[in-house]
C-alpha cells in the first residue's frame, strides 16, 4: 500500500505543486506555506489523487431509527453516514454503549486478520484462465470491502474519542433562514475542552495555526463573515491533515523533552515568524485575515523543534500513512459541507459562485478549525492503534 502525502494546493481539482515542496507545504502554521486551500494526493503519480468537492457526498449522520435507541429518540452523533455492516453495528454501540467500542473494535480487527489469513493460504486455481481472471476479481472485491470496513472502524474510534472528552462533533453546515451559520453559532463554546487535548506546546503551534486564518480578527469572536461552504471545507480538510501532522511530530517531541535529548537548537534563539510569514498572500478574499496576517503569531520550543527537522525526516513527518486516513478525512469533511456546487472556468479556474453561503462568527470559525485540528489529531492516535492490531501502514 502507497503512502498518500499531504499536499496544499490553490483549488480542489488536484493541481500538485513539485514532490519537493510536499514536506514544507503540510506545515501550515508552521512556515506560512498556503494552508487554506488542500488536497491529497497518493505519493506515486501514478495512482489517484482525492480532494474535498471532488467526489459526491458519502453520506449524513451516523443514527438509529428509534427502534434501536433506548432512549426512542435519533441520536446525531457525527456527520458521517457508516455504511458497512461493522460499521452500523459500530454506530449502535457508539450510541448506546460507547464505553465498549474499544472492545468491539478488538472482535472486529481479530476477524478480519483471520479472514486475511484465510485469503493468504488460499492458493490460486490452475484449471482455466476463466477461473483465474474470476478468483482475482472475487479477492479484490474482499479487499475493498475490508478496505472499507477499516476506514469505518477508524472512524468509530474517532467520534469514541470525543465522546470520551464530552465534547460534541458539528453534525451538520446546512445554514437555513433562523441559523445562516449552519448550526455552529449556537453551538456552546468548547474551546476550553479541545484544548485540553493537546499538550502545551501543541497548543501553542494551533494557536498559531488559528492566527494564520482568522489574522487580527481572532479575538473578535462575535465578528460575523460570509464563506462559500468550499471554502470552509477546504480549511477544515487542510486543518485535519495539519492535526495529525502536528500530534505525529508532538509525540516524538514529547518522547525525546522526557528523555532529556532535545536538539540544542529547540531552546536557543526564536525564529523571527513575520519574517517567514511576510510574503504569505491573505488567507481570504471574503473577509478573513485582511490585514492583519501574520497577527499574534508567536514562536515555540515545539516549531522550533520541527525546523530542525532535515529535509527527509520533515518529507517523513508530513505525510498520511495509510489510503484510509486519506479517504476517512474526504468522507468526514463532505459528509459535515456537503458536494460543493462548482465549475470549471474556461480559462480553467474553479467557480464557485453557485456555491451555498454561510454567515458564521469567527468565534464559530475557531470552533470548526478546532474541532478539525483535533480530529486530525485523534485520527493518528487511532490509526496507530488499529496498526498495531492489524498491520495496513507500510511507513
Amino acid at each position: 500500500m502507497e503512502a498518500a502525502t499531504t499536499t496544499f494546493i490553490g483549488s480542489s481539482f488536484g493541481i500538485s505543486r513539485p514532490a519537493k515542496s510536499v514536506a514544507r507545504s503540510a506545515f501550515l502554521a508552521t512556515n506560512g506555506q498556503d494552508f487554506h486551500y488542500s488536497s491529497v494526493s497518493y505519493s506515486k503519480p501514478s495512482h489517484r489523487r482525492v480532494a474535498y468537492g471532488s467526489k459526491r457526498c458519502m453520506g449524513v449522520r451516523a443514527s438509529l431509527s428509534s427502534s434501536s435507541d433506548s432512549s426512542g429518540s435519533i441520536a446525531s452523533i457525527a456527520p458521517l453516514q457508516l455504511e458497512s455492516p461493522v460499521g452500523q453495528f459500530l454506530s449502535q454501540i457508539l450510541i448506546s454503549h460507547p464505553h465498549l467500542v474499544p472492545a468491539a473494535v478488538e472482535q472486529q480487527l481479530e476477524q478480519l486478520q483471520t479472514d486475511r489469513d484465510a485469503e493468504k493460504q488460499k492458493e490460486e486455481p490452475s484449471a482455466t484462465s476463466t477461473d483465474l481472471v474470476l478468483y482475482r476479481k472475487i479477492a479484490e472485491v474482499k479487499a475493498i470491502e475490508r478496505r472499507k470496513t477499516l476506514e469505518e472502524i477508524l472512524y468509530a474510534l474517532v467520534v469514541q474519542k470525543f465522546m470520551d472528552a464530552n465534547v460534541s462533533l458539528i453534525s451538520t453546515m446546512a445554514s437555513s433562514s433562523t441559523d445562516p451559520s449552519g448550526g455552529v453559532d449556537t453551538r456552546p463554546s468548547q474551546d476550553e475542552k479541545l484544548e485540553r487535548l493537546h499538550s502545551p506546546e501543541a497548543y501553542d503551534m494551533i494557536q498559531n495555526h488559528l492566527a494564520l486564518i482568522l489574522g487580527n480578527r481572532m479575538g473578535d469572536s462575535t465578528a460575523v463573515v460570509q464563506i462559500n461552504k468550499l471554502r470552509a471545507g477546504q480549511v477544515y480538510a487542510a486543518s485535519v491533515m495539519y492535526g495529525y501532522f502536528l500530534k505525529r511530530v508532538d509525540q516524538r517531541f514529547q518522547l525525546e523533552k522526557t528523555m532529556k535529548i532535545l536538539p540544542n537548537a529547540v531552546d536557543e534563539g526564536e525564529t523571527d515568524i513575520h519574517k517567514v510569514v511576510s510574503s504569505h498572500p491573505e488567507a481570504f478574499s471574503d473577509g478573513i485575515s485582511h490585514g492583519g496576517f501574520g497577527h499574534g503569531l508567536k514562536a515555540s520550543r515545539l516549531r522550533n523543534y520541527v525546523m530542525s527537522f532535515d529535509g527527509e525526516t520533515l518529507q517523513r513527518y508530513a505525510t498520511i500513512r495509510s489510503k484510509e486516513a486519506v479517504s476517512l478525512i474526504e468522507k468526514h469533511t463532505e459528509a459535515l459541507f456537503g458536494r460543493p456546487e462548482i465549475v470549471i472556468a474556461l480559462q480553467g479556474t474553479i467557480d464557485s459562485s453557485k456555491d451555498e453561503l454561510v454567515k458564521i462568527s469567527f468565534g464559530g470559525l475557531k470552533r470548526l478549525v478546532l474541532e478539525a485540528v483535533t480530529f486530525g489529531s485523534f485520527l493518528w492516535d487511532v490509526e496507530s492503534y488499529v496498526d498495531s492490531r492489524y498491520h495496513f501502514v507500510l511507513n
